[in-house]
């Protein structure tokens, strides 16, 4: 893994602000700690940090391709590199067995449409001085982060985190509205935006391709495709699920340093594990847990690491540790709210201690429907299809606004939410549903002069287009399609990478190589979510290698225990919120409203514990970058 940084002139062969360059490398020193280069021709300037994982010494970049002089700043990995590697040498000799240097020749061969040959995770910046054209791209699923924003003055920045931009010294950081408004609705900033006006993420499955002249314009090369159309017995996909996820597992373990694995109490990290003890060899696995009761997964990743013999690191995550607030603020370079980066942070600061590289099980819940928002979503669709929108909405919004919020009550009795999303549309109730925060607490923490600055923008439609593009008139699909391009790229993912790279440490999710998401994409949907049964397929697919007693239990998540921290008499995180004047001056907030949240929340009236991390994070991120 690494982390890239370039400057191209857009309008002619200006030179390039070398010094710019030097600090968006430098930003990114923690990406890439073996190396760094540079690549500096009129008018382009490309910059590059280090993490060498194949070839140590042939894969040094800025790669410099022998076809038309081509140039390749790349940060990720080709699986598929040396079938690429073995098809190129027809037409040049490769010097290296560095996955770089196929992807800079390919590249040179084929252009952009080499892109469709590669199995892998990717961000990467590559010149053809031959035609004048700089290309961008970005992996099917976001696995790999890029950033980019136009100058002024006609320059193009880009680099793997927001933090390198801004460390150019040569953009506005003025924040968005919208892209505030998002965060709070969803905990995170969805792609394309960042908190920053006229700055942005390339989209996962996006490239660029420009020339001197042109147009900055993201073109969508790869997307989800939910068919359903496949002839299969359910027994017989679950083998086929197994097999296909042990040849990822297997393509993915490819290293000349030491490897691991990511270990929660789950379905999804325990099958990466059991995939990686069919190739034999030592076996690594690392867990966090928590000190407080039902958050902690400790017991059951012991389990799995003692079934198959790996060698098991355990840590945890003290109820006390805040001060990791204002690292992981800086960290991510913008707000972002899911309080489970925390433990990812120290997981990924333990495995780095023992292996370079860890195999993670992100992308199982996405591809096999194991969140548990999608059965509510299909039982509330079916109460949609009874009647109309308008009927719905006066007879469901009139009760969701009438009935209390009962963070206290039994589950079976908190209906409100439910009310309020039964009188929306679906793709509107999803997006209720995918929100962080209870949207009807939203509204209660902005002033009005910043709502009113959103000049009627709801962040509901990144979830409403996302769905209205799934081209699916299937609801799960619809909504697996949508946390495909939205929630797992852009916070997910995300996550993953910000904490996992902090430490020097490559994460490698095998269920999302995209040939495996393509062919579960067209698995019947009951394969996956039926009579409330979530994750059907993999479950069954692991079940004879880690016992049905496992696959069944209970799913506990990777979050640590917000309320309880926060009615803690002492070692409290909203003291933060007490001292801070950050939040209270950026002229966003309703202060009254939040203090009024804060009080509910310690008395034990209303549970307010996301929300209030929140803002927390918000004003980590304001002390962090703008102080």
């Amino acid at each position: 893994m690494c982390g890239i940084a370039g400057i191209f002139d857009l309008k002619s062969t200006r030179d390039i602000d070398r010094d710019a360059l030097r600090r968006m490398t430098s930003a990114l020193k923690h990406r890439g700690p073996d190396g760094e280069g540079f690549y500096i021709a009129p008018g382009i300037g490309f910059g590059h940090r280090r993490l060498a994982i194949i070839d140590r010494d042939g894969g040094a970049q800025p790669f410099h391709a022998q076809t038309n002089s081509c140039v390749l700043s790349f940060n990720g990995e080709i699986y598929n590199y040396t079938s690429l590697a073995k098809e190129l040498s027809h037409k040049v000799r490769l010097k290296t067995r560095s996955d770089t240097e196929a992807l800079a020749e390919g590249l040179a061969v084929g252009g952009l449409q080499f892109i469709h040959d590669l199995q892998g995770m990717y961000a990467f910046s590559f010149w053809d001085p031959s035609k004048n054209l700089l290309l961008l791209a970005r992996d099917r699923l976001g696995e790999r982060p890029l950033y980019y924003a136009e100058t002024s003055d006609g320059f193009l920045l880009f680099a793997s985190e927001l933090g390198a931009l801004i460390a150019s010294e040569l953009i506005e950081t003025s924040l968005d509205p919208r892209a505030i408004s998002d965060y709070f609705f969803y905990g995170y900033v969805p792609d394309p935006k960042t908190i920053y006006r006229g700055v942005y993420k390339l989209p996962a499955g996006h490239a660029i391709s420009v020339k001197r002249s042109g147009a900055v314009r993201p073109e969508r090369y790869w997307r989800p495709v939910f068919a359903s159309g496949a002839r299969i017995d359910f027994d017989d996909a679950a083998g086929a699920l197994r097999e296909k996820l042990d040849q990822a597992v297997k393509a993915q373990m490819m290293s000349d340093v030491p490897l691991g694995a990511f270990l929660s109490g789950g379905v999804d990290s325990a099958s990466i594990v059991s995939s990686m003890a069919q190739t034999g060899g030592e076996l690594i696995a690392c867990t966090v847990g928590f000190d407080v009761a039902g958050h902690d997964e400790r017991a059951p990743a012991s389990e799995i690491a003692q079934k198959f013999n790996a060698t098991h690191y355990q840590d945890v995550a003290a109820c006390d540790d805040f001060n990791l607030i204002d690292t992981l603020a800086a960290t991510f370079g913008e707000p972002f709210a899911d309080a489970s980066a925390l433990p990812s942070y120290i997981v990924s600061r333990i495995t780095r201690q023992h292996v370079t590289v860890a195999l993670s099980g992100d992308g199982g819940d996405e591809i096999f429907a194991g969140y548990r928002r999608y059965p509510f979503y299909l039982n509330e669709e079916k109460i949609r299809r009874l009647a109309p929108l308008t009927i719905r909405r006066a007879l469901f919004g009139t009760a969701g606004a009438l009935y209390p919020k009962l963070d206290w009550a039994p589950q079976l009795i908190r209906l409100k939410s439910t009310f309020q999303a039964l009188g929306q549309s679906s793709a509107a109730g999803y997006a209720s549903a995918v929100a962080i925060n209870f949207p009807g607490r939203i509204s209660g923490m902005l002033n009005k002069e910043f709502v009113r600055s959103l000049s009627g923008y709801t962040s509901q439609s990144v979830i409403e287009d996302a769905m209205n593009e799934a081209n699916s008139d299937d609801p799960l699909a619809r909504a697996q399609y949508a946390d495909l391009t939205t929630w797992l790229p852009g916070r997910m993912l995300t996550k993953v990478d910000r904490t996992s790279m902090a430490h020097g440490l490559e994460v490698r999710p095998p269920l999302l190589n995209h040939s495996l998401v393509e062919w579960a994409g067209l698995m019947p949907g009951e394969f996956k979510l039926k009579g409330g049964e979530q994750k059907r397929l993999l479950k069954a697919a692991f079940s004879t290698r880690l016992g049905a007693d496992y696959v069944n239990r209970k799913k506990q998540g990777f979050a640590p225990p917000l309320s309880q921290w926060m009615r803690r008499s002492g070692q409290n995180p909203l003291s933060r919120l007490e001292t801070s004047r950050a939040w209270r001056e950026c002229g966003i907030f309703n202060e009254h409203g939040i203090e009024k949240m804060m009080r509910a929340h310690q008395n034990g009236v209303a549970d307010c514990a996301q929300e209030l991390w929140s803002v927390i994070m918000f004003d980590a991120f304001l002390r962090n970058t703008h102080s």
